[in-house]
């Protein structure tokens, strides 16, 4: 049997109020409905549910047993159904996001304390990985990419501009290996290099030319695939790291590390906040969204 829940809502509300057309103002229905209705639930499961005289109405013993199922049950439905209707419309709940750990370190966790203390209500969960995050399977809310990296059926919103991208190395390296002048003397170093997490790959080492980008196969021993540990490894002078410069401005004016070709050196695309469309009006990520962009 399929379950009527039309005329169990009906069913109720009559026992809730106390009479038909009580339960019809309360829908703000028809009592010809509601009596309609009834009916055809009592026929549907070959009893009857209330006994009607001419100044009252009660429940029979079959429909006291069916109010006590159905009751608590309508009551859960509407909590669930009012609870769906508030979700993302109120500053508090959960917002879970996605962001590699460079662009947590280097735009986010600055942010953090100021959004906690404005929005105490609002729950952050952060996975924190370079891999490529699947926000949808993964039933978070929204993540943060580089630009050229984020689908087209995303909303995406900068959130940086475009990244001065550096090649550093610490000064004891440099000391014992000397530093490169031009993109292919780094053939004669030992460059620490990234491997993508989600394809990979080995990311390339880009630069700019008179003739455009080009890239340059470096090589060496050690491969990481997280932007804060090459840094690591940099700092304690295994070899050359390739990264963002805007990452890296503690530790360059602090002497730890030593920007190297600077004037071969571009940008990339900048970091982007993206989410589902269907995301756009959700409270706590438009709140957060706010927060970091000033908009």
């Amino acid at each position: 049997m399929r379950l009527p829940l039309a005329t169990l809502e009906i069913f109720t509300a009559i026992a809730r109020h106390g009479s038909l057309r009580a339960a019809a103002d309360a829908l703000d229905i028809k009592p010809s409905t509601v009596s309609h209705q009834l009916k055809a639930l009592e026929d549907q499961l070959g009893t009857a549910l209330f006994i009607r005289t001419t100044r009252s109405i009660s429940l029979t013993e079959a429909g006291r047993a069916l109010i006590r199922g159905a009751g608590p049950a309508f009551e859960q439905l509407s909590e669930a159904v009012e609870s769906a209707r508030s979700t993302g419309h109120a500053a508090r709940g959960t917002l879970k996001l996605a962001m590699p750990e460079f662009a947590y370190h280097l735009f986010v966790a600055p942010r953090l304390e100021s959004f906690c203390a404005a929005y105490p209500e609002i729950e952050l969960e952060l996975s924190l990985t370079d891999a490529l995050s699947d926000i949808l399977g993964e039933e978070l809310h929204a993540g943060f990419r580089l630009g050229g990296r984020i689908a087209q059926d995303m909303v995406a919103v900068r959130v940086t501009p475009p990244l001065k991208l550096a090649v550093v190395a610490s000064p004891g390296y440099l000391e014992i290996h000397g530093s490169p002048s031009q993109p292919r003397d780094l053939l004669d170093h030992n460059c620490i290099r990234y491997r993508f997490q989600s394809a990979g790959r080995i990311a390339p080492w880009e630069f700019q030319g008179k003739d455009g980008a080009y890239s340059v196969d470096v090589q060496g021993n050690l491969i990481t695939n997280t932007l804060p540990s090459s840094v690591d490894l940099a700092k304690k002078g295994l070899g050359l790291a390739y990264t963002f410069r805007d990452y890296l401005t503690d530790e360059i004016a602090a002497g730890t590390l030593t920007p190297l070709l600077e004037k071969h050196l571009g940008t990339t695309s900048g970091i982007f906040l993206y989410f589902p469309r269907e995301y756009r009006t959700m409270m706590p990520l438009k709140l957060f969204r706010e927060h970091l962009t000033g908009t």
